[in-house]
């Protein structure tokens, strides 16, 4: 790439260098090195502040990481988690990697107008709250905090929700079968809690994913919220388009 001669905004220099970055690691390990900044100065024509404003920012997303006196080098590679579509819907495959979690909380309440709302049961009814911190590979990923109603998990401990599919182990275990969800994603940052969990920096880029689960009958047997380092994971998806009309 050789920017030298183009007359353009400082900010549009900084964008090109960034996707010029972007393919240059795209292949690379995680820990491997990339050029200096001078050379990558030289060659892509810009001076020292565009090239040094490109990798903040990288490294600022966990995709580059700096190490005094010894240059910058790729991150850690994100656990990518894949939507795939069917024919009417989105199905999801296990992410990669090892997962395991550790239970920070696991309690009964009544549930709240907000929660009884959102699981469509009475307010007086229990709900099961729990939170849990969940790993790939041995290092923090997510918070997960899980709301569902107790009637349907009575006999539940929390040394189920270690390890395993838990879906697939409230089918077997409690037969609730989870056949889909609506789920959103939108970004955020952690909060002091998170960051010391997730062992990210305050107010680190993150991803918060809700998601409503429901059964084969159409009930709804879940509500979780998550927070999931913006450093670390990714979600990917195929889209199919319909060319039947303009």
């Amino acid at each position: 790439m050789q920017t030298t001669g183009l007359n353009l905004p400082t900010g549009l220099k900084r964008d090109r260098v960034r996707d010029f970055l972007l393919d240059l690691i795209a292949d690379k390990e995680p820990g491997s090195a990339i050029p200096s900044e001078r050379d990558l100065c030289r060659e892509l024509g810009v001076s020292r502040p565009t090239l040094r404003a490109a990798i903040d920012g990288l490294v600022h997303r966990g995709i580059l990481i700096r190490e005094h006196g010894r240059g910058t080098f790729t991150g850690p590679r994100k656990v990518t988690q894949v939507l795939a579509a069917g024919s009417s819907s989105f199905h999801a495959p296990a992410a990669e990697g090892h997962w395991l979690s550790r239970i920070l909380e696991f309690d009964s309440a009544p549930a709240t107008a907000r929660l009884a709302h959102r699981l469509q049961v009475s307010p007086a009814d229990l709900v099961l709250r729990v939170v849990r911190l969940r790993t790939v590979d041995d290092e923090p990923i997510a918070i997960e905090r899980i709301h569902l109603p107790h009637a349907l998990v009575t006999g539940l401990e929390p040394d189920d929700m270690v390890s395993g599919n838990f879906y697939q182990f409230l089918r077997t275990r409690f037969g609730v079968d989870v056949r889909g969800a609506t789920q959103s994603i939108e970004p955020t940052v952690t909060d002091e809690i998170e960051a010391e969990l997730l062992d990210v920096p305050q107010h680190a880029p993150a991803l918060l994913i809700e998601r409503t689960s429901r059964d084969a009958g159409g009930r709804i047997v879940e509500f979780t919220r998550s927070i999931y380092r913006g450093d670390r994971y990714r979600i990917t998806s195929e889209l199919h388009f319909d060319t039947s009309s303009g």
